[in-house]
């Protein structure tokens, strides 16, 4: 079976507009213990929360609210680089670090390029967030 080698470039494309998105969402990214709240609807609700602060990186945790079953509802931590400009997602649905790829099949079922897509799907979330950003509370 071949190796499969992730494509680089286009998770590093992914992880720049990602921060793009974030740097837009958040104006107090240097705040430690700070979160936002966007509304979509009184069932849809999102919260983003600073969980560390660095002087060239910041963590983050992006959870859905109000989801029902836990085990539907997304989250991540993600790792804002400041000086790469870029926004990397650490863990998503509690399941631990990503491997930038994973030979297929593997023991956790992880697609071969699960980084690249769990990233991308925080684009999507970021930019329905961006949508939606009129309805922003900030909590401290």
């Amino acid at each position: 079976m071949k190796k499969y080698v992730p494509h680089l470039a286009n998770l590093q494309a992914v992880c720049a507009n990602n921060y793009a998105y974030v740097m837009s969402l958040l104006p107090d990214i240097d705040t430690d213990a700070l979160s936002y709240t966007f509304s979509v609807s009184n069932r849809l609700k999102y919260r983003m929360t600073i969980l560390d602060t660095a002087p060239y990186t910041t963590t983050l945790k992006m959870e859905q609210l109000d989801g029902g079953q836990s085990f539907l509802t997304p989250v991540m931590d993600i790792r804002l680089y400041h000086d790469a400009r870029m926004a990397e997602v650490l863990s998503s649905q509690h399941a631990g670090a990503l491997a930038p790829s994973y030979d297929y099949p593997n023991p956790n079922m992880r697609h071969r390029d699960e980084k690249e897509r769990v990233n991308g799907f925080l684009g999507e979330w970021l930019k329905f967030c961006l949508k939606h950003r009129q309805t922003v509370s900030i909590n401290q």
